[in-house]
């Protein structure tokens, strides 16, 4: 019975394979995305992709700028402007990238849980704790609940895709929605890094009475012991809790501050040379975990927490693409906090980086050259 499995499995892997080399035959990479396309304007389904983009709508625990959990679908629709002729990864298009379905019924659950944490938040502004009152313990209690079913949710779906041989990416959403992807990796390697690129420390514990909040990801992170390595790059925005949580956990976390990368940037380092340190600072397998605020604001305006200062476009993509060419392996990735305006500059601007997460993440797998 096993050995049948494994053959249907095979099976249908072939399949995919054959329909997507017969697709890619067929398909003019020139030509306008089709409005009925996936993402990118490609014409590959799930299982015939290489790569498959797990989308999250969810900001319940969001304490600033609200919209996040609307990234997926503004990444989504901006993705179709994207030119799939790339410099680096001209043959990207082909290994097949495809996005599951964005689920309304999280989209759902996300807004109302968000409605009970706005109130707990507003509590804690005006000096009311939950812990001093039952109704506010009780709207805290559903929100945690509610974050955890997400993240077992997200969990059971990277692990599927996984198990099906795909590399595997995630589109938030709030940066708290990549724990349940830390835990499905947790399943597969003995030990991974990760490598956050990202205005914020997100090191604080429960952060406003929220056990899963998005300014918790890293600490939550921590406490997976397959997590051997966390490297922070770009850090301009923490408090004083999270800067004595990185000291006491030196071995595990190395912070890159935003200012100190500048300040050797200005000194006479070359931007090679600080990437080299970073990358050297990360074990053999790597999930890379991008908060768009890592970015200069110019480039991600309505993302949740927007701090001054942040890196170019291309000093990122440099980085990534160094990485992909290092003795270190790029395991998957998550993109997050990609807040739509009234325009789609912001999703334009994930898109693009996304593409490039892509093409990394193929060429670390040797998928492309």
């Amino acid at each position: 019975h096993k050995l049948k499995v494994m053959a249907t499995a095979k099976s249908k892997k072939m399949n995919s394979v054959s329909s997507r080399d017969l697709k890619v035959k067929n398909f003019d990479p020139n030509s306008p995305g089709l409005k009925d396309a996936n993402i990118f304007g490609l014409p590959f389904t799930v299982e015939e992709s290489s790569i498959v983009l797990v989308p999250v709508p969810w900001e319940a625990t969001v304490s600033y700028g609200g919209g996040t959990s609307d990234g997926p679908e503004a990444i989504l629709e901006a993705s179709a402007q994207v030119d799939l002729y790339h410099s680096e990864f001209p043959e990207l298009w082909k290994q097949g990238i495809a996005m599951t379905d964005i689920s309304k019924d999280l989209h759902k659950r996300s807004k109302n849980a968000k409605k009970s944490a706005a109130k707990i938040i507003d509590a804690f502004a005006e000096g009311k704790s939950p812990e001093k009152d039952a109704k506010l313990k009780a709207l805290q209690n559903e929100v945690n609940a509610a974050s955890s079913a997400m993240i077992a949710d997200v969990e059971a779906e990277v692990t599927k895709w996984i198990a099906k041989g795909k590399l595997v990416g995630m589109v938030g959403g709030d940066h708290s929605t990549p724990l349940g992807f830390f835990n499905a990796l947790s399943k597969k390697y003995k030990n991974f890094g990760i490598l956050q690129i990202d205005a914020h420390m997100d090191l604080r514990k429960a952060y406003e009475g929220f056990t899963y909040s998005h300014a918790s990801i890293m600490y939550n992170a921590l406490q997976l012991k397959q997590v051997s390595k966390l490297v922070q790059l770009g850090i301009r925005d923490y408090c004083a809790e999270e800067q004595a949580f990185a000291v006491a956990n030196k071995k595990r976390v190395n912070v890159f501050t935003y200012a100190d990368v500048r300040k050797s940037q200005y000194e006479g380092a070359s931007w090679k040379a600080m990437c080299k340190k970073v990358i050297d600072a990360l074990p053999e397998h790597v999930h890379i975990s991008f908060d768009i605020d890592g970015l200069d604001p110019k480039l991600c305006p309505h993302t949740g927490t927007p701090v001054p200062g942040g890196f170019e476009f291309h000093e990122i993509t440099y980085l990534l693409s160094e990485l992909a060419k290092s003795k270190n392996k790029i395991i998957s990735f998550d993109l997050n906090e990609v807040g739509p305006g009234k325009d789609d500059w912001d999703g334009n601007v994930g898109a693009r980086m996304l593409f490039h997460l892509c093409g990394v993440l193929a060429k670390s797998n040797g998928l492309i050259k």
